[in-house]
C-alpha cells in the first residue's frame, strides 16, 4: 500500500515536469520591446526592415520576438535594432556633445551619426542623429561595433532620410 501511494504522487510530480520541460524554451531568441511611432516614422522603418542585411558583422539575421518590421536582430541577442524609438535624453545633453560624459560619445560611420552610450560592461546602445526616424542598436558581447555600424550604415541612409526626427 505504501508503494501505491508513493506511485500516485510520484505521477503527477513527473507529469509536471515534463510539461515544464516541453514549454521551456531552449533557442537563443531575443525578445524586445516594439516602439510605436507614428506613422511617417513606421514608414520609414517598414522601408528601413526591407534594407537590412542578412549579415551583420558576420552575425546571420535572426529577428527578436515579437516579430515586426520595427526590430531586427543578428546572431540572437548579440545585435538588436529597433526603429522609431523616442529621442534618447543623452542626445540633447551638453555634457555629451561637449565630451564630458565618458558612457556617452556622439561621432560618425559611413555618412550616419550616431549617439553612443555604455549600457553595462559588455553592453553599448547607438542611436542615430540628424535622421527623420530614430534608430536604436543594441551591441552586446564586447564585440568591436564598428563592424556593425559599418554594415548599418548603407541601409539607413537608404531609408531613413537626413533630417530631424519629430
Amino acid at each position: 500500500m505504501n508503494s501505491l501511494r508513493h506511485r500516485h504522487a510520484v505521477l503527477p510530480a513527473l507529469a509536471v515536469l515534463i510539461t515544464v520541460a516541453g514549454c521551456s524554451s531552449t533557442d537563443d531568441d531575443a525578445s524586445v520591446a516594439v516602439p510605436s511611432p507614428d506613422a511617417k516614422v513606421t514608414k520609414l522603418c517598414q522601408n528601413l526592415d526591407k534594407a537590412l542585411p542578412a549579415k551583420v558583422d558576420g552575425e546571420s539575421r535572426d529577428d527578436p520576438e515579437p516579430a515586426s518590421a520595427l526590430t531586427a536582430g543578428w546572431g540572437g541577442e548579440a545585435i538588436i535594432l529597433r526603429c522609431g524609438v523616442e529621442r534618447p535624453p543623452k542626445m540633447v545633453d551638453p555634457e555629451v556633445a561637449e565630451g564630458r560624459d565618458p558612457d556617452a560619445v556622439p561621432g560618425g560611420v559611413n555618412g550616419v551619426d550616431w549617439l553612443m552610450e555604455k549600457r553595462g560592461e559588455d553592453t553599448y546602445r547607438f542611436t542615430t542623429a540628424r535622421r527623420e526616424a530614430y534608430v536604436e542598436v543594441t551591441v552586446t558581447d564586447g564585440r568591436d561595433s564598428t563592424g556593425v555600424l559599418i554594415d548599418l550604415a548603407a541601409p539607413v541612409k537608404k531609408a531613413i532620410p537626413v533630417g530631424i526626427a519629430s
